[in-house]
Order: C-alpha cells, then structure tokens, then sequence
C-alpha cells in the first residue's frame, strides 16, 4: 500500500542562522514519503546558499525538494507560493527558525490514518530559548486541559489554546473544502488563523498528548519586533481586523462574533495601556469593558498601572509573581 504523501511548506527570510538547524530535523524525520516546497522570501543573507546545499541532500534521501525565491513579501505571501503548488495528502508549515522531532511527521500521519472522524491533528511541543537548546523551559501547551479539545473554533479565535503552525497536519482534501483556492490575504501577521480557523469551524481537531515539534523563541523574531506602544497598538487593531476578516468570512453569527472579538481586544488595550503607562487608552478600553460588563480585578489593575509609575512597577512585580509560580505548575 503506498505511503500517503506529506508535503511540508516553509517560508523563510533571512535565516543563515538557524535554518541548517530546521533542515537537519527534516533529514531525521522517520517517515520516508515527504516533498519539502522551501519559500525564500527575499533573503540577503546565505539562506539561498544552505537551502540549495540541503536541497540535495533531501533528494539524495529520496524526499521532494522544491525551492522557491520572491522578492520580500511576507510570511503570508511566500506560504501561498507553497500552497499554489504542493501534492501531499498531508499538510504542515513548520516555520524556519523552529525544529521537528525525529518522530514528528510519522505520528501524526498514523494518527489520522487511524483516526478519520479528524480533519486534522495537532501535538504537543516544547518551548526553547535561544540560548539554549539542551535543555526545553517548557511545554507549548502549558500543559492547559483544554489541549484536548477537538473543537478548537472558539478556542482559536479567543486564543485560549496554542496557534504553533508546526504542531498541526491538516487533510489536505479537509483543507481544500475550506480553501479551494488555495490562498489566504496576504496580511503582515495571522496567517496561522487562516490556515486553522476555517478548518476548525468545519472538522474536529485530534490531539498527540506529545512533544513532536520545538518553538525557539528569539530575541530577534518578527513576532517581537514591536517594541513601542504605537507599534503594539498597530499591531493589535491589525491582528483584530485580520481576525474579524476571517471569522466574518464563515457561517457564524456575526453580532455574536463582534463582540467577543471586540471585548477580546479591549482587555488587550487596556493590558497595553497599563504596561506602557497609557491612561487615555486605559479609560477608553475600560469603558468598552464595562459596556460589555467583564470588567475584572486584572483589568482595574492595569487601570490603576496605567496612572503612575509607581502603580505600574507593583503590578508588573504582581504580575511577574503569579507568572513564575504558574511556571513552576506546569513543567
């Protein structure tokens, strides 16, 4: 019986750093029937050089390779060159800078070879800082109980449960149900909702109570780039109308939908405001808060942190406190 193909989509810019790493864990995957479709997205450092070097040695095992250079356009950009071409009956967009573990691929195709009632599965993972990779500061999960939900819609949108691209392999006729077109907006952030979101409002979600995939998180990555209060808040309306764009696109109640998604971005306003001393935007998204009627203890703290500097310095050390303790709850 022939193996089903597993394609695996990358996006890629400026990796020299780290992307031997990530082609070194393709090569020690334990599953033989995989194309890899390698996106440049406008590297000017060696990434073309180490990914061509790799590219061969990935044929030489017997994979597929096809490497793929445009000119800078984003993660969303390059992970729709990818879908436009790839034939695997599987599908997973691990990011460049992350790992696989040797077993990553082969269990999840089992899992959802014997486990058809799923769209698609997602596993657990571990969470490294850059500085060191011996040893993994914890679980992508966090060990929450909701990992083992298998309706993942809500979750997803309310960011209750881990968005990790590599974790997930999706069915790619699941997929296609959901995009035919195979393209997703070519937005600057949330290309991951788009991928899960319309599956998860059509399909069930399986879960591999099991580390298959490695986050690395660095100082460096686009996803911490934003580093002023402007540039955050930028950032937040952009997640929220690419959230909204996504959702409304489906059969759900729209009302419904607005105001969580509203009410879900004005605790983060207000989270903003207190960290970066904002009391306008403070009162502004308290006030939307109680419109909603979920204003909490958490959020007048960030209410009252906003005001002065020194309000600010003993809610972060609170804040700072609850988060090592959780920590140490969970690994």
């Amino acid at each position: 019986m022939k193996k089903p193909l597993v394609s695996i989509i990358t996006p890629c810019w400026n990796g020299e750093e780290y992307v031997a790493r990530y082609f070194e864990s393709i090569l020690a995957q334990t599953y033989d029937c995989v194309e890899v479709i390698f996106v440049n997205d406008g590297s000017t450092d060696r990434t073309e050089e180490i990914a061509l070097m790799y590219g061969d040695r990935l044929k030489n095992k017997g994979y597929g390779f096809t490497y793929i250079f445009q000119e800078n356009s984003g993660q969303a950009a390059a992970l729709n060159a990818g879908l436009k071409i790839f034939k695997g009956d599987y599908l997973t967009w691990p990011d460049s800078d992350d790992f696989l573990t040797p077993n990553s691929v082969e269990n999840r195709v089992v899992f959802l070879e014997y486990n058809r009632e799923f769209g698609f599965v997602r596993s657990d993972g571990y969470l490294y800082e850059e500085s060191d990779l011996r040893r993994p500061k914890g679980f992508i999960s966090g060990r929450n109980p909701n990992r083992f939900n298998d309706k993942l819609f809500d979750d997803l949108v309310l960011e209750r449960t881990f968005v990790a691209n590599g974790c997930y392999l999706v069915r790619t006729d699941e997929l296609l149900k959901v995009n035919p077109n195979r393209k997703i907006h070519e937005s600057r952030a949330g290309q991951n909702w788009q991928m899960l979101l319309p599956l998860s409002f059509s399909s069930r979600c399986g879960f591999i109570d099991e580390p298959l995939y490695c986050v690395v998180i660095r100082n460096r990555s686009h996803s911490r780039a934003y580093s002023t209060l402007k540039q955050q808040i930028e950032r937040t309306y952009e997640l929220k109308h690419l959230l909204e764009y996504v959702v409304f696109s489906l059969n759900v109640d729209v009302y419904e939908y607005q105001r969580i998604i509203e009410e879900k971005y004005s605790h983060r306003l207000l989270r903003l405001a207190g960290n970066y001393g904002d009391p306008a935007l403070a009162k502004k998204s308290l006030q939307y808060l109680k419109k909603f009627g979920s204003v909490g203890r958490v959020d007048r703290l960030y209410y009252l942190m906003s005001l002065t500097p020194i309000t600010r310095l003993l809610g972060k050390c609170i804040f700072r406190t609850k988060q090592l303790l959780a920590h140490k709850s969970r690994f």
